[in-house]
């Protein structure tokens, strides 16, 4: 049985300002490498599952280190591109008390916006592959990317490749002319698995659903309400079989109430409501998530309920590692269980 993941996106370098400093605050910058997608390979990989990342970079030493920085993590690189003139950056400003976080992107001209169609072997890479793990930012960044994401889609559907879908819709990233909404949708169209956050998922929807505003683990979900909305949904996107949601309330920046809900073939499921007091990093907690699922699905794939509990144990451990990256291993997610 085929097993290996594959996912594809541009990867990123982060600067920050060490402890809490706003981005006007001092003279150091520190970086770190992330980026959804690859931030997905990199939970798969700790987890100990065969995962292959494909991305476009520079051929420069700030490239090259960072496929390095992601073959150490155990990703294979093997199809990773090198061409054009830059990485992909974002500045980021983590939230402290009543302040929010803050995310400015510099991604225009990157290497990875100046992809095209034919330049990626995808037959090639999906010949033993049991997973294509892609998300809305890819399809955000330019015309390029998102017809280099759609061939992608293609071949994969054409070889019987299960597609694995983030919808991450980042509103300051669609600068090209696209209307975002249309895309992500034609996306969701052809996924078999997909996640989002409660936001999202009401963005893309166009339509509300029941509040989520924990404040302990006491707080009852109105199932019957979160089924019906599901159902619909699946009725406008019947190829997806799981659809993933995770649900946040922020108490305060360093206190978060975590849960999810994992719809199944029919069934609604519910996992716990995370008290997590003593967030250090919430950056990537969403593809702790979708790397949960896709590690869980392969390791108990008759047990959807571990599936989505074992998800929301991944997705709660990210937000005390600093990073984009989750290096919770699978003794510690399952101990958490």
């Amino acid at each position: 049985m085929k097993k290996k993941i594959v996912t594809f996106g541009e990867l990123l370098l982060r600067f920050s300002k060490d402890d809490h400093r706003r981005l006007t605050q001092g003279d150091i910058f520190t970086s770190k490498y992330g980026g959804s997608e690859a931030n997905v390979a990199v939970s798969l990989a700790t987890l100990g599952d065969q995962v292959e990342y494909v991305t476009r970079l520079p051929a420069t030493p700030v490239g090259r280190a960072g496929v390095m920085r992601l073959q150490e993590l155990g990703v294979n690189c093997h199809h990773v591109l090198f061409g054009g003139d830059r990485i992909g950056t974002y500045y980021f400003e983590p939230a402290a008390g009543m302040r929010s976080a803050k995310v400015i992107y510099d991604r225009s001209h990157s290497a990875y916006s100046e992809l095209e169609p034919g330049m990626i072997p995808w037959r090639e890479i999906l010949k033993d592959a049991s997973v294509l793990h892609v998300s809305g930012i890819t399809a955000a960044i330019s015309q390029n990317a998102a017809d280099a994401t759609f061939e992608a889609l293609d071949i994969a559907d054409e070889m019987g490749v299960l597609v694995s879908y983030d919808i991450n819709y980042r509103k300051n990233l669609w600068k090209y002319g696209a209307e975002p909404r249309t895309v992500l949708k034609q996306m969701l169209s052809r996924c078999d698995m997909m996640f989002g956050d409660a936001i999202e998922f009401e963005w893309i929807c166009q339509r509300s659903q029941p509040p989520f505003t924990a404040t302990d683990t006491k707080f009852e979900m109105q199932m019957k309400e979160y089924g019906e909305w599901f159902d619909d949904l699946h009725a406008e996107f019947p190829r997806c079989r799981k659809w993933l949601m995770g649900m946040r309330n922020m108490v305060a920046s360093s206190r978060h109430l975590l849960t999810a809900l994992l719809w199944t073939d029919g069934e609604l499921l519910k996992a716990p409501i995370m008290d997590i007091n003593g967030v250090v990093d919430p950056s990537g907690v969403g593809d702790a998530f979708m790397a949960g699922l896709l590690h869980s699905i392969q390791a108990y794939p008759d047990d959807p309920q571990l599936q989505l509990n074992y998800s929301l144990a991944a997705s709660t451990l990210k937000n005390t590692i600093p990073g984009d990256f989750n290096l919770a291993t699978d003794d510690e997610i399952t101990s958490l269980l």
